[in-house]
């Protein structure tokens, strides 16, 4: 998944998206699991919102992404902050960096944009492959209940002053898949609006699906909860969120 020209109105229109609770998830996790400064590695980065508040807590990370644009605008926030974050265009199916991390995440829903369950297994693999042992692996993904009943068949909108979209959801050909057409409004320099579009793709699996893949992939102590809380997932919990040890 490429965002493209989505990259340069992306953070004017995630201005609400609750980072700051990634980052707190991230802690709380490498707390309990008895992880001390430990080098992370964000798995699509994107604009660096995760990646930059991680560096901010004075964590060594390093970020990758498959949009040569939204690792432009990542690196360029990261230097206007003060911060050297090592950036690097590769898909999380075929990673590879040749180094090992003690902690690797998948955050805001970004595995929900591969389509296949042979993706999904590749890209944890990928991630054992990167992590030393008793490293901790984290991710987050919607539900099965938040792709049926929130997404599937929904129109959402936002008018800003500069950025307007028409968000349309319609459901997908894959079994808990969701396809996303947008349509933005962006107000350029002479005051003018220009239109263009964009299609997104995501699908999801049930959770005992990702679990059974995170075994496979050589994980243990495996830990679901929902929706930024403590508690266990429940049939309308909308984001799950996973962390894994590798034996």
């Amino acid at each position: 998944m490429n965002y493209g020209r989505f990259a340069y109105v992306y953070d004017r229109l995630m201005q609400d998206v609750p980072y700051d609770q990634w980052v707190k998830y991230i802690q709380k996790e490498l707390s309990r699991t008895g992880i001390h400064q430990p080098k992370i590695l964000d798995v699509a980065c994107g604009t660096g919102q995760v990646t930059i508040r991680l560096a901010n807590q004075g964590y060594d990370v390093t970020g990758i992404d498959l949009s040569d644009d939204m690792l432009m605008i990542a690196q360029e926030k990261a230097q206007k902050e003060g911060f050297s974050i090592p950036l690097f265009q590769q898909n999380m199916t075929e990673l590879e960096l040749g180094e090992f991390f003690d902690c690797v995440g998948i955050f805001c829903d970004s595995l929900n944009y591969l389509q296949s369950a042979e993706e999904v297994q590749q890209t944890f693999s990928a991630v054992s492959n990167h992590l030393k042992q008793g490293g901790l692996f984290l991710f987050d993904v919607h539900s099965p209940y938040k792709m049926d009943k929130v997404f599937a068949e929904e129109t959402f909108a936002y008018a800003g002053d500069d950025v307007s979209y028409i968000w349309d959801c319609f459901k997908g050909e894959q079994e808990h898949s969701v396809e996303h057409e947008l349509t933005f409004f962006v107000r350029d320099e002479t005051g003018r609006y220009e239109r263009f579009e964009e299609s997104h793709q995501q699908r999801t699996f049930s959770a005992g699906v990702y679990v059974e893949w995170l075994c496979e992939a050589g994980f243990d102590d495996i830990q679901i909860t929902a929706d930024f809380s403590d508690h266990p997932p429940t049939n309308t919990s909308e984001r799950l969120f996973f962390s894994a040890i590798k034996k």
